[in-house]
């Protein structure tokens, strides 16, 4: 019987197979310790979006946390060609990790010592804040004693699976009734949610925070095109009290695109409805996908 790569599809060692079958070792250092970095691009209608500067990004990341792999950035941008190929999905969320891996010394605590590795899946595309609340528009939850892990503890633009933090945030939100979580820094700035940017709009100006954040390829993406829209961008701290002040709210992240926000805490924003300037940016980010420059076919068999 053939593999079902219907569910997705993975790379591990050379081979590619359904992504149910991936697998890892216990003793690998990405599971035990979270000590891994990792990227996700994605694919609508057939094609990656701005794959290269995905694997740009994540090349940089490799870097910083000191990680290296056989695998140079072109031969990866292959590796997730063929999977997304071999799975036939035609809009999917593909991840490229690499891990610290298995300790070549039994017993060592030397990061030195570990075998490096890479590995790849793809799965069909994942929404970060659901289609139906990003209709209604998400409400977000700020935690007062939850605060962001601080970048000089763990970079938050290598992109990682550090997310004590963020999973206490969410809890706490979740528990009061709200779809998400945005957490502070320890001076009192909006900092980032658990897979996802923040933006606030006020006035004519989109303001996105500048530290304690992933340096997301959609935020860059979103500050590209507010140009084209006519509309100033800052990247600065911004603390609660400006945030809550806020004309609107949204997010922005790989897995969904743009998706306002309609409640932050007690915060109403926009009549509780999606705000008109947050549309616009959603549906120009969409057009984006279509633009020669930013699309690589997948070559499906």
């Amino acid at each position: 019987m053939s593999a079902d790569f219907s569910k997705g599809a993975a790379w591990m060692d050379g081979e590619i197979v359904p992504v149910s079958d991936a697998k890892i070792s216990v003793l690998d250092w990405g599971f035990t310790r979270s000590d891994s970095t990792y990227d996700v691009a994605s694919v609508r209608n057939g094609a990656f979006f701005r794959l290269d500067d995905y694997l740009a990004r994540f090349q940089e990341s490799l870097a910083k946390v000191r990680i290296d792999v056989p695998q140079t950035a072109d031969e990866m941008r292959d590796i997730v060609h063929a999977i997304v190929a071999r799975s036939g999905l035609r809009d999917s969320y593909v991840a490229m990790v690499a891990s610290r891996g298995v300790p070549l010394v039994p017993g060592t605590r030397d990061p030195r010592q570990c075998g490096n590795h890479f590995f790849a899946w793809c799965i069909p595309y994942v929404h970060v804040i659901k289609p139906d609340i990003a209709a209604r528009g998400a409400h977000l939850f700020v935690p007062q004693d939850v605060r962001r892990i601080p970048p000089d503890s763990v970079d938050p633009t290598a992109k990682n699976y550090h997310w004590g933090d963020l999973t206490r945030g969410l809890f706490e939100a979740l528990d009061a009734g709200f779809d998400t979580a945005v957490l502070l820094d320890h001076q009192g700035n909006v900092t980032e949610g658990p897979g996802f940017n923040v933006f606030s709009l006020k006035g004519d100006c989109v303001r996105t925070p500048d530290s304690g954040v992933l340096e997301g390829i959609t935020r860059r993406t979103v500050l590209e095109l507010c140009g084209e829209l006519g509309l100033e961008t800052e990247v600065r701290p911004i603390a609660l009290d400006e945030f809550l002040e806020s004309d609107e709210v949204f997010t922005a992240t790989t897995g969904g695109g743009v998706a306002p926000v309609t409640r932050v805490n007690d915060r109403v924003f926009s009549n509780d409805t999606p705000g008109p300037v947050t549309k616009r940016i959603s549906e120009t980010y969409l057009s984006w996908f279509d633009r020669p420059e930013h699309r690589q076919p997948v070559a499906y068999v």
